[in-house]
This record gives structure tokens, sequence and C-alpha cells, in this order.
């Protein structure tokens, strides 16, 4: 049985795949996959064509080639600013009009790739039998869509319908043709003009669009398709009613309005009561030495090999190094101390000295743990992994820190207290005092610090979590350090979270700091920030991540996946 982990493997892994071929195609280096939808540069760009959607949590390579391939050209071939000129503000017209669009940038596939026709013509034969098979076409409404779908792409492709399908259509085909006939016959003709070709295309969805609501007029209140939000039709051809695989579910975020109107610019409402503590002095002697104990007996029924481990970090952490010369070499450089020897023997080949390189680890990694409410559940195997991952970096030579961050209050505290004094002035920003845990200096080798992690088992310690600001400060410190190679290691189960602040803001202020944040450092390029997520997909605020179950019993595989992560070598599996 595949577990979690590896069908979350597997959609990253097709995702990645699929981001390196749309850059591929497009010439553009800022798309890429994120939370299940494309970036660009750090923000998602919308998909109103039904056939490009994929359920979350679909692991159809296939169809993933077909839709990225559709989108290459859809980006390569339509002017965004034009098309949203044109869109009709009827929901089914826009729909339709969407639709014709994107097939007309599919028929401009060049002729010397026809892998990527035939995956963009089997993904739309795809959608075409799921909507089929959804029985909506048993209805007036969905067989005319479905009918005009299979119509226009036929007429823009030059290609014969199945007779199949040309039977299931004929009739509502009878009924449409001669009233979008010449629309139609100008499709194929303009394709290669947008302005042009979307004179045909609004004419088909502005006859589509009153044949709907005429046929959803004679149907009246026996219509079968439940009105919404979005049109029936289209709504429902989304819909099939597919059970779920168990899965990894994915950060929520949107949009701040708050955010927005301060022109991206994060507010801090007071700093003064914000602090900086050292983890194991905020806990007892005996409680820190009982809560080692517990963590030692727990690393004693887990079976990862951490030599094993060490040895992945140092050859993928490591870089070759200048290390003298090796002499008496058949080849290289000529070493003048031994052309003696070519006189008293000159059959000698043992002339020559070359440069001799051992591995060396440059490097620091830094664990930045949300010591939020809901982690306490996990204390304790993540206890237990960080402990495993910081002994097998430091056998690499690798220097680790671990840090954390949380509130020193519920609901806002002394700065909420000092807001509501103020009369509450509007959108204040953060509410609440920050706490920055510190588990494990940089400067301190693993042996000299390892109680300290066990502080981790102290739930009074968890409490809200503001994420923005913790990699700020995560990425401060690594940025004081020596070494060339700097990684952030954010390990998190949730959206940032603090009560006070999203009741005074909006629910989202605190989710779009952190992805300005993520972005800002990421285009910077100093550091490399990895998010590790506790049984949720953390992939709509880091671009690189990885989703682990931490309730099953930790194991060699598991740790390899992080190893991965952490060296970003992940994609290479």
């Amino acid at each position: 049985m595949i577990s979690v982990q590896q069908l979350a493997r597997r959609q990253q892994r097709i995702e990645e795949l699929c981001s390196a071929s749309l850059r591929a195609l497009t010439g553009d280096r800022d798309l890429h996959y994120r939370g299940h939808r494309l970036h660009h540069a750090g923000k998602p760009i919308p998909v109103h064509v039904p056939h490009l959607r994929l359920a979350d949590d679909s692991l159809d390579f296939v169809a993933y080639r077909g839709v990225a391939d559709a989108t290459a050209l859809r980006l390569l071939h339509s002017d965004p600013k034009l098309h949203r000129s044109l869109c009709p503000e009827d929901p089914i017209a826009r729909l339709i009009f969407e639709l014709l669009e994107q097939l007309r940038v599919e028929s401009l596939v060049p002729s010397d790739m026809p892998g990527m026709a035939r995956n963009i013509e089997q993904r739309f034969s795809e959608w075409t039998d799921d909507f089929h098979n959804s029985r909506l076409t048993e209805g007036i409404i969905g067989r005319l869509a479905y009918a005009v779908a299979l119509i226009c792409w036929s007429r823009i492709n030059a290609k014969p319908l199945a007779d199949e399908t040309g039977d299931l259509i004929e009739t509502t085909r009878g009924r449409l043709v001669p009233v979008i006939g010449h629309a139609l016959a100008g499709l194929r003709r303009t394709r290669q003009d947008q302005a042009a070709f979307a004179e045909h295309a609004l004419e088909i969805a502005r006859v589509t669009a009153s044949m709907v609501q005429q046929a959803r007029d004679e149907l009246g209140g026996n219509e079968e398709q439940k009105d919404d939000d979005n049109p029936p039709p289209f709504s429902l051809m989304l819909d099939f009613d597919e059970e779920e695989e168990e899965g990894f579910t994915t950060a929520l975020s949107g949009d701040s309005k708050a955010f927005s109107e301060a022109d991206q610019q994060y507010r801090i409402f007071t700093n003064a009561y914000d602090s900086e503590v050292y983890a194991g002095e905020a806990v007892r002697e005996a409680q820190l030495e009982e809560f080692r104990a517990r963590l030692d007996r727990g690393l004693q029924d887990v079976g990862v090999n951490v030599r094993r481990l060490g040895r992945i970090f140092a050859a993928q952490l490591s870089e070759p190094e200048r290390d003298g010369w090796s002499f008496g070499e058949e080849e290289g450089y000529i070493d003048g101390r031994r052309l003696a020897q070519l006189v008293s023997s000159p059959t000698e080949r043992r002339l020559f000295r070359l440069e001799q390189y051992k591995p060396h680890t440059n490097c620091v990694v830094s664990f930045l743990i949300d010591c939020s409410g809901s982690m306490k559940t996990y204390s304790f195997p993540l206890a237990m992994t960080l402990d495993l991952l910081t002994r097998s970096l430091d056998m690499a030579g690798v220097t680790t820190e671990i840090l954390g961050f949380t509130t020193g209050a519920w609901n806002g505290g002394r700065a909420q207290q000092d807001w509501l004094r103020q009369g509450r002035p509007h959108h204040p920003g953060r509410l609440n005092e920050v706490r920055y845990l510190i588990f494990k200096e940089a400067a301190q080798q693993w042996r000299r610090t390892r109680r300290n992690i066990g502080a981790l088992l102290r739930f009074d310690l968890y409490r809200e979590g503001i994420d923005g600001e913790a990699v700020d400060w995560a990425c401060a410190r690594l940025l004081g350090r020596d070494e060339t190679r700097r990684i952030l290691v954010v390990v998190s189960d949730g959206c940032p979270m603090d009560t006070a602040t999203n009741l005074a803001n909006d629910k989202f202020y605190l989710d779009n700091h952190l992805k300005n944040v993520v972005a800002r450092h990421e285009r910077q390029g100093t550091i490399e920030i990895r998010g590790l997520g506790v049984g949720l997909d953390l992939s709509p605020f880091y671009s690189n991540s990885l989703a682990v179950d931490l309730a099953r019993p930790l194991d060699n595989e598991l740790f390899f996946e992080i190893s991965q992560l952490i060296t970003g070598h992940l994609r290479q599996r």
C-alpha cells in the first residue's frame, strides 16, 4: 500500500517535471507549481478553462503534462490584457469565450512537436469523456455545453469527431450550427490573430449563453442542476464526485485586504514586549533532565542509521577544497624536480603532479520550529527527528542551530491591551508579544546542547505563531555566519495564526506577510529556505517543501526524504 508521504512525493515530482517543461517551452524561469497551482514569480496564474483543471489529488502524469503543454501555449500565444478587455460579463458567455481562446492557442502547436500535440489532444479527450460519464449530457443544458465544446474543437483543429460522439450531439448540433455557422467558419481561418478570432468567439459565446438561458427558462423549477455562484453546467462538469484519495491537506491561504491597502508594508503595533530566550533556561533543571531521558528512551526504539545519514549529508553538502599536490603521477603538470629522472631513465613516466582536493562542508543548517499550540501533538516525534538530524549533520561537519518561535501570550497579551487603550486604531498590524526560542546555537556542538532539545517537550512554550517575522529573524542570524552556504528549514503544521492580529486586520494578513518574506529571501538568493510540513503541504508558502507524517514510526525512508529536502536534491529522486 502506498503511504501518504509517497503519494505526496509523487505529486511533488510530477509538478517539478511539469514546471521544468513549462520553463523550457516558454523561456520564463519564474514559472513553478506551488500548492497544485501554477505560479509566476510567486503569484498564482488563474485558470478559467475547465479541461485544464485537475483534481488536487490527481497523480496522472500524462494529464499533468497535457495541462502543462496547453498552458505553455496559452502563455506564448495569448495576450492577457487583450483577452481581459474582450471578456463578456455574462458568466456562461465568459466561460465559452475562455474555452474558445484556449482551443485557439492549442491549435498552434509547432509541427515539429508531435508529442505536445498528442498530450494536449489526449487531455481534451479525457475531459470530454469525464464530462459525458458524469451524466451531465443527459440534461438539455449539459448537452448544449458539451456540444459547443466539441463542435468548436473539431472546427478549429480541422479534425472529425468520433462516430459515437457525433451521434450523441447530432440533435444539438442541428440546432446550433445554423445559428453559429458564420462564426464557426471563421474560427480556424482567424486562429493566428487573437483579436479577429475573438469576434467569432464572442458571437458563439453570446448565442450559447442565450440558448442556455432559454433552456433554463423552459426547465423552470424542474431544472436538475442547482444554481449557485457558478454557472451550473460548468461548475458541475468539473465535479465528477470522485472518491478522494488519502493525502496531505494543502495549507489554506488567500489575499489580505489589509496587507494590500498598506502597499504590502507589514506593520507592528508595538515590539516593546518581544523577547528572545534560551529554551533550556525556561525549563527547570530537573524537568529538563527528565525530558532528555524520555527522548533517549524513545530514540532507542528508532531504527534510523545515523551514520549513513551523516554520509549522505557529507556527500551532498560538501564542496571540493584544494589540499596540496599529488606527486609521481603519469599525467598532469610537469614536476620540475623529477626531470633528472627522465635523463637517467627515458622510459620513466611518473614525472607529473596533480592538484589534490578533499571534500569540505562549508555550510550551516538552521531549523526554525513553529511552536504554536497545535504542534504540541507532535512535540515528541519532532524532538527525536531534530535530535537525529542534528547529530547526523554534526557528523558531516555541518554547522547546525535549532530555533523556535511562539508568542508571549494568548490573544494578544500586553500588545493588544495597549491597542485597546489607544482607541483601537484601524489595521494596527501585528498585535501580540513575539517570543523567539533558542534550543541550540550554531556555535555549539550537539553533545553540549543535546539536553536543551528536550525543552521541546515543555507544553507551555506552545502558544500562537507569527511565521513571517520568525523567518526574518532566523535569516538575520544566518547572514551573520561565515559559512558560504546557508539553509533554513521551517518546520510547521499550519498557517501563521495569531487571533488578535487576525481579528484586528483580516485572517490572511500574517499569511501574506509570510509569503512576502519568503519571496524576498528567495529572490536575494543568499539563503535557501525549505518548508517541512508536519501533516500539511506548505507549498503555498515555500517553493521547496515536503510534507511528512510524524504520526507514523520514524524510519530511514522518512529521514532520507528529509535529507533530500535539506540538501536540495529532492527532485533527483
